[in-house]
């Protein structure tokens, strides 16, 4: 059986040895290949999975190729873990505050965060099962654990200890994902760092940490250790945190996890890595003031890389650059049999993503004419993703400045939380609902929520930005006393602002009429 990376699932406890029985049985025997499949997979993450259990269940004779841990990032060391360790370091941070609420908690409270690391091993334990190697094997998959590798325009070599399998397909989909990126700072090689592919390997917390990167991954596991009890300095290039969210959005967030105890060091300059005697040194310039920290681990943040190499994709005919491989908007690559999927070809990182991307190949990978069931391309996905801080920020479609790019005409309307009943009962109210509608139509370009919630709260605007815009949210009745009536108060600012001062005198004109 071919051999993973441990390092994804140390601990070697009860609980991690259940998820790699799942998802890496070393017991498993390849099965012996058919004479041709419709599909063949390479990489079992999201994509790979929502593609080879769909097909199968149309019928088509798929086989699925998986080197290291069935489930890919999400389940071993993205979303699922991370859910977990967030999950836990808010129940300590909501402890904290109990006072507010009239609980008063005795002092020597204890914490155990190797308590809540085995809870997070536990629960993703649990969660494999629906990604494990036998419950596909039951769903009609040839499934085979091993590295794949192109030996031509058609064919797939899995190479294994216990042998090589040459599978020939009609048609293949590549969703090996990505890895974490890891920026060439001077001296980082040789302290070492942890990565979001080893952070959940922990059993003791670190006292200091730093954290290289303040996108969506840094600042969820910086402000969740923060939380812990660590002290985390958080390292960016760029101004303030999240740089690709609305800066009065990302500002709301930053003031939580300054209030958390991060130390943000952004603006950075010069940053320098150096293993001395009782931890790391950490040294450069934040904003023109230089720094100089000492930490126990370093956790680097800063991006994703596809995962390109080793398959055999010039073999095969198959483009690729730094940006993972080349797809039409069809998901198809430059061999017209092969297409990909998820990570290792799309701008968005998202496991949802990945999941919309595997229907696209389906649809255009076994079907000539493609049914229109769903999405027949990427050009007609509407994308959300949410940021899994305290409060959390969802977004979808445009920002402002994106629709002016593109010379559409936008009306911007915002509603602060702290007018939403819930939420202020809730003691949530710091945040708001935003939604950009293009001016003249009831259109809704793109949405951004900041509650603690909000990940929630923005699927609803993504359902009417795809049938009916702000109308069908305007006609819609929720019940009170809820957060997501942010969503409705919003769009009301809309509708009020176009009842225009002719409206209303024609309606008073009705009104006096009505009286006669």
């Amino acid at each position: 059986m071919s051999e993973y990376n441990q390092t994804l699932i140390l601990p070697y406890d009860d609980y991690n040895q259940e998820l790699v029985a799942n998802v890496h049985p070393a017991d498993w025997v390849n099965p012996e290949p058919t004479d041709r499949y419709n599909l063949v997979i390479i990489g079992a993450g999201t994509a790979g999975l929502t593609t080879a259990a769909i097909a199968a269940g149309l019928g088509a004779k798929v086989a699925l190729i998986e080197k290291q841990l069935m489930g890919g990032d999400c389940l071993n060391v993205g979303c699922v873990p991370s859910k977990g360790v967030i999950r836990a370091a808010r129940a300590w941070a909501d402890l904290r505050k109990a006072t507010e609420f009239g609980l008063h908690i005795p002092a020597g409270v204890k914490y155990d965060f190797g308590a809540v690391m085995a809870r997070m091993r536990k629960l993703r334990a649990r969660i494999s099962r629906n990604d494990s190697a036998h419950r596909y094997a039951k769903l009609g998959v040839d499934v085979y654990i091993g590295s794949g590798r192109f030996l031509g325009f058609d064919t797939v070599q899995v190479e294994g200890p216990a042998g090589n399998r040459v599978l020939t397909f009609a048609r293949a989909a590549v969703c090996t994902g990505a890895r974490a990126a890891v920026p060439e700072t001077p001296g980082l090689q040789e302290a070492g760092y942890l990565t979001n592919e080893t952070v959940f390997s922990l059993t003791e917390l670190p006292q200091r940490l730093g954290v290289i990167g303040a996108g969506p991954i840094g600042c969820e596991l910086a402000q969740s250790f923060a939380r812990f009890g660590s002290q985390v300095y958080l390292i960016e290039a760029m101004h303030g945190i999240l740089p690709n969210e609305d800066r009065d959005a990302a500002g709301i967030v930053e003031q939580h996890m300054l209030r958390d105890g991060v130390k943000l060091l952004c603006c950075g300059k010069y940053l320098k890595v150096g293993k001395i005697e009782g931890g790391k040194r950490l040294t450069g310039d934040s904003h023109g003031q230089h720094y100089d920290v000492v930490v126990d681990e370093i956790l680097v943040a800063v991006g994703r890389t596809p995962n390109v190499e080793r398959i055999g994709l010039e073999t095969a005919g198959v483009s690729y650059d730094k940006n993972g491989i080349r797809v039409d908007a069809r998901l198809q690559s430059t061999n017209p049999k092969i297409f990909a999927a998820g990570d290792v070809c799309s701008r968005y990182k998202f496991t949802h993503a990945a999941d919309a991307m595997a229907h696209i190949v389906i649809q255009n990978a076994l079907f000539p004419h493609p049914l229109r069931l769903g999405y027949a391309s990427v050009e007609s996905l509407s994308m959300p993703w949410c940021t899994f801080t305290e409060p959390e920020i969802a977004h979808v479609g445009l920002y402002e400045k994106e629709a002016k790019e593109k010379g559409l005409k936008v009306e911007t309307y915002t509603h602060k939380l702290d007018e939403v009943d819930r939420a202020i009962l809730d003691g949530e109210d710091e945040g708001f609902a935003r939604v950009h509608i293009q001016k003249g139509t009831h259109k809704i370009l793109g949405a951004t929520i900041v509650a603690t919630h909000a990940g929630d709260m923005i699927s609803e605007l993504s359902v009417a930005m795809k049938a009916g815009g702000a109308k069908t949210i305007a006609g819609t009745i929720y019940p009170y006393p809820t957060q997501a009536e942010a969503n409705k108060k919003v769009v009301n600012l809309w509708r009020k602002a176009h009842f225009t001062q002719r409206t209303k005198q024609l309606v008073t004109k009705l009104f006096e009429w009505m009286r006669r």
